[in-house]
């Protein structure tokens, strides 16, 4: 498994732990994830494009005689404590769930942890779309498994994690944001097939930076709409079944199909599958514009997908739409989208390098003037996954 030195904030995770527990620790890291096009399109069993970002979930961790996991987060100064043999059935609505729902599923598929004590420290930005659960599930896999002396391919540590999320946190997330978070690779955009977990690294411009601008809300119906979204593409991909019945899920409908059997459906889920499948069609154009570097064409597909999760997935809100059109009239800006599951959160800009600067004094004051709100703006390169630190 990959190693990684331990930086400056490592060391200072590595004291701390020292303090707290009074062992040295073994430390693991594992990034947040932004996607640049491919949205709502992992639990179609459709493409991704998205890369790691240098912002990390840092996990400290040893091991304890007994068969006790105590965690402590740094982020919500608050520590809980659980007995391995009686793990929690059902989640608290508390950030400790992801946490016992990856012990869970690494207990349920064979692996018997051990007894240890966790230090927990996050810099992704929470409520951004920027996949700190992810990042935080996936650490403590990787931590997990360091302190079990057991190995799991990196597929097989994203599927498991994405579980922890699905069926004991409760968000029916797709694979994407685990599967780039382990799989992750510096300079480099990942190309996932979310059904057979095929992927190759695609080389991004070394004059780009990924700009990400947070629009500093997040409103309350994200979550119940992000899952209303997932069962209308069920009903769609079910819709088609019935009539192909090669169907398995959105992405095995082409668009003449839609455009010939679907005029039938609710225009409301036909819209949702014209998102989706128009999406899948945007991811391999864009991965095929990026190898032959041509970020022109790649920042008018992300236009593109913007327009469509506003239109026919409705998953944008008046706070996005305004960065994208204030993104739109920078010179230097070759693209803008939404990314995340939407309501709130974050957008992606592809900003030339030497721009960067001007481009977050002018995208600010624009922002502020037109919603009151001041963003918060990262420039970032693109990651490795996760790494246990040495």
């Amino acid at each position: 498994m990959p190693v990684q030195k331990i930086t400056e904030s490592g060391r200072d995770l590595t004291e701390k732990f020292v303090r707290l527990y009074g062992a040295k620790p073994l430390l693991v890291q594992a990034p947040g994830r932004v996607n640049l096009i491919g949205e709502h399109t992992d639990y179609n069993d459709g493409f991704v494009l998205p890369a790691a970002i240098q912002f990390h979930t840092k996990v400290a961790i040893a091991l304890r005689e007994d068969r006790k996991l105590t965690f402590y987060s740094e982020n919500y100064a608050e520590q809980v404590e659980f007995d391995l043999q009686q793990l929690p059935a059902t989640p608290r609505q508390h950030w400790s769930d992801y946490v016992i729902g990856v012990a869970r599923k690494l207990e349920e598929q064979g692996t018997r942890l051990p007894g240890a004590n966790l230090l927990i420290y996050g810099d992704v930005p929470q409520g951004a779309g920027l996949s700190s659960s992810a990042s935080l599930e996936v650490a403590v896999c990787r931590a997990f498994l360091e302190v079990s002396a057991s190995h799991m391919d990196g597929a097989e540590m994203a599927r498991l994690c994405q579980r922890a999320e699905n069926e004991f946190v409760g968000a029916r997330c797709g694979v994407m944001d685990q599967f780039v978070s382990v799989h992750g690779q510096k300079d480099h955009a990942l190309l996932l097939d979310c059904r057979s977990l095929a992927y190759r690294h695609q080389p991004l411009p070394d004059d780009v930076r990924l700009v990400i601008c947070n629009t500093m809300v997040r409103h309350s119906l994200a979550a119940g709409e992000y899952n209303r979204r997932r069962a209308e593409c069920e009903a769609a991909a079910k819709f088609f079944a019935e009539r192909h019945p090669a169907v398995k899920a959105l992405r095995d409908v082409s668009l003449e199909n839609l455009e010939k059997n679907g005029m039938t459906l609710p225009e409301t889920i036909r819209r949702r599958a014209h998102h989706v499948i128009t999406e899948n069609l945007r991811v391999s154009e864009a991965a095929e514009a990026l190898s032959r570097r041509d970020i022109e064409r790649f920042g008018q597909l992300m236009r593109e997908s913007h327009a469509s999760l506003r239109d026919n997935f409705e998953v944008s809100c008046d706070e996005l739409d305004i960065m994208v059109e204030l993104a739109g009239k920078f010179d230097g800006v070759y693209g803008a989208r939404m990314t995340g599951g939407g309501f709130g959160g974050c957008t992606i800009n592809l900003v030339k390098s030497g721009r960067t600067d001007a481009f977050q004094s002018e995208l600010a004051t624009g922002y502020e003037a037109a919603t009151g709100r001041r963003p918060e703006i990262y420039v970032c390169t693109a990651a490795n996954g996760v790494r246990r630190l040495e």
